[in-house]
């Protein structure tokens, strides 16, 4: 625990090296009117800080800069605060087509624009899904292709050969069956087997739809976890990574999106927003980098996160504030679609 001055001290100290990016000297502080101290005792206070793992002090400068473990202290003080106000310029998702993919990436796009970092969005799990349309559409007389509409605006396709030509009627009434059968079933639900698979269908039907029933049953196991990433050109740029490689381990990891993935699910288990700062991220690439991610979801269940990476020294009031907003709306949004499906 902190006196209320050092606390108050280091504060500034992270604040000023974020607007600024020098690091912060003993004057400069004692110019403060919030710090009703002198220039020695403000120096003997940075000396305590720095010894406590907060602040460090660069051989060229005689002002302190934050740590890892100085962002984290100040981090915590704003993640335990009130909410900040919604920011100036928060996302307009009720202008996305109803969608959820492309809400995804308009989120992605609007909070990468707004706070300047790279912004990461993982979409719901397929199995959360429910089909909203079949087709079976005849591209040749011998294949077939089953598309397959979900709640989620998710919309998969599978293709079928047949040693002989299809009857067009047959493929028409199959469509029409598996509407009627499947419509407002989960992806993952065991129903689906039994529906596709009635015993009491004539032998010719039968045997057709188990011919396209792999397009639903695999369905679940062959998804991939979808991520949408916007800005990677504004978090190279602008120097804030400037070692050749870092920039070479950093694009790497972005272009393994299943790291990506690991270090966003951590933070599917926080109620509010989650914050990661270097090491903390336990990925050696990432280390120069801090995250904020929050959940969005249902009520009951929390589907994907919403979150930006960036360097250590970011604005992290800013990116709190958007991402908690971004949540939010995201969550309306994935409400209102899941409630339609």
């Amino acid at each position: 625990m902190l006196s209320p001055r050092r606390s108050l001290i280091l504060r500034k100290v992270v604040e000023g090296y974020l607007e600024v990016g020098i690091p912060v000297g003993s004057k400069t502080l004692a110019g403060d009117p919030d710090l009703a101290c002198g220039p020695s005792t403000i120096r003997n206070e940075l000396a305590h800080l720095e010894e406590e793992g907060l602040l460090a002090h660069p051989h060229t400068s005689a002002g302190r800069v934050p740590t890892d473990a100085g962002y984290r202290f100040f981090v915590d003080r704003l993640l335990s605060a009130p909410p900040a106000p919604s920011p100036a310029h928060p996302l307009r998702l009720s202008l996305m087509r109803r969608e959820v993919d492309e809400a995804m990436r308009a989120t992605s796009e609007q909070l990468s624009q707004v706070t300047n970092l790279l912004a990461l969005v993982t979409a719901p799990p397929v199995d959360t899904a429910t089909i909203r349309r079949v087709e079976v559409l005849a591209l040749q007389p011998q294949v077939l292709m089953v598309v397959i509409i979900t709640s989620t605006g998710g919309v998969t396709k599978r293709m079928f050969t047949f040693e002989d030509p299809v009857d067009p009627g047959l493929a028409q009434w199959a469509a029409e069956y598996l509407n009627e059968q499947l419509v407002g079933m989960g992806l993952g639900a065991r129903l689906l087997a039994k529906r596709i698979a009635d015993p009491t269908l004539p032998a010719t039907e039968r045997s057709f739809l188990e011919c396209l029933a792999p397009a639903f049953l695999e369905l679940v196991d062959t998804a991939d976890d979808t991520l949408y990433v916007d800005g990677a050109a504004r978090l190279l740029g602008e120097h804030r990574v400037e070692d050749l490689s870092q920039i070479h381990e950093l694009m790497g990891v972005l272009e393994r999106r299943v790291t990506l993935l690991g270090v966003l699910r951590a933070a599917l288990g926080e109620r509010d927003v989650s914050v990661r700062i270097g090491r903390e991220l336990e990925v050696p690439a990432l280390e120069p980098l801090a995250l904020v991610a929050a959940t969005y979801g249902l009520s009951h269940r929390p589907l994907g996160t919403v979150s930006v990476l960036g360097p250590v020294r970011m604005d992290y009031g800013k990116a709190i504030a958007t991402v908690r907003d971004a949540a939010t709306q995201l969550s309306r949004f994935i409400d209102d679609v899941y409630a339609e499906g």
